[in-house]
């Protein structure tokens, strides 16, 4: 059977999860000839590599440039017509590649499907942060998808079409975070092909177990909004009454973090406000910082 997909993993100080990641890549219903795994040690410090190659998987090592440009690695190296991201913190269950490749090629299209994304569960999410992240939906791929102006899928869930991505030049390695939603937007505008949600191709995702760790990775998340508009400014603004509104916002949500609940109540009310404070920060960081606003 010819190779079909190429699986694309970008790890940077993965030691602790990659293992498991590999297992259930390895454990996929696809026949082991349709699909390859490309792990891309983005200068990982720990074992992350020696646990890689123990496992006898095809490894690319770069010097630490960020998760836009690993993935560009993975596109670079692979050798199937179509790319699958998933992250080195997940399981993809036994059937995503078989069928988010049945989604992809269920029916004969010209032009050929863009691709397609699946279902994102938390696994073991029993700490306040990660259950949290289950009740808001906070990776929920087919919400993401249903944004009327600019839909996209996480990466940590998703196959593209190699030559697509190719003929937009991958990501944009200038992102913090953010570049899955730049990479379908500029893949939307300028290529043909449906885009498709399957919501059987089930990836588990490690979610944040502190609020510090829950807290820099939606400061990150922030960024990569303020640089998305920054990006995108002729199609998206952010103004002064916006500003007013984000704040308003905030003191909204504080008081009611403040005000009696118990059980998922309160774990959703202050979760929320965390949410949006970091976030916030992180954009008010980036969006007002004149050198960023030079890099776009």
């Amino acid at each position: 059977m010819s190779l079909r997909v190429s699986v694309v993993v970008p790890a940077y100080n993965a030691a602790a999860t990659i293992k498991g990641c590999l297992t259930a890549l390895k454990a996929q219903s696809l026949p082991r000839s349709a699909y390859e795994v490309i792990i891309i040690d983005d200068g990982s410090s720990d074992d992350t590599a020696a646990k890689v190659q123990s496992a006898g998987v095809r490894l690319v090592r770069q010097a630490n440039r960020g998760a836009p440009a690993a993935r560009n690695a993975g596109i670079a190296a692979a050798k199937a017509p179509w790319v699958a991201f998933t992250d080195a913190d997940c399981l993809p269950s036994r059937a995503w590649l078989a069928t988010l490749m049945a989604a992809v090629e269920r029916e004969p299209a010209d032009p050929p499907a863009l691709g397609a994304a699946g279902k994102l569960l938390g696994f073991a999410s029993e700490a306040k942060p990660a259950r949290f992240v289950d009740l808001s939906g906070g990776l929920d791929a087919q919400r993401h998808l249903s944004h009327p102006k600019f839909p996209f899928a996480p990466t940590c869930n998703a196959m593209y079409r190699k030559a697509a991505l190719q003929a937009v030049g991958g990501f944009d390695e200038r992102y913090a975070s953010y570049d899955a939603c730049d990479l379908h937007t500029r893949l939307s505008k300028s290529q043909r092909g449906a885009f498709y949600f399957e919501p059987r191709a089930v990836v588990l995702h490690r979610h944040r177990t502190s609020w510090k760790e829950y807290w820099r990775q939606q400061f990150a998340y922030g960024i990569g909004y303020a640089q998305f508009i920054l990006h995108h400014r002729t199609e998206v603004r952010w103004s002064a009454r916006q500003e007013i509104r984000a704040l308003a916002d905030l003191t909204r949500l504080s008081v009611g973090a403040c005000l009696p609940a118990n059980g998922d109540v309160a774990l959703l009310r202050r979760g929320t406000l965390i949410k949006k404070a970091a976030q916030h920060a992180g954009f008010v960081s980036t969006y007002w910082r004149p050198g960023e606003r030079k890099r776009w």
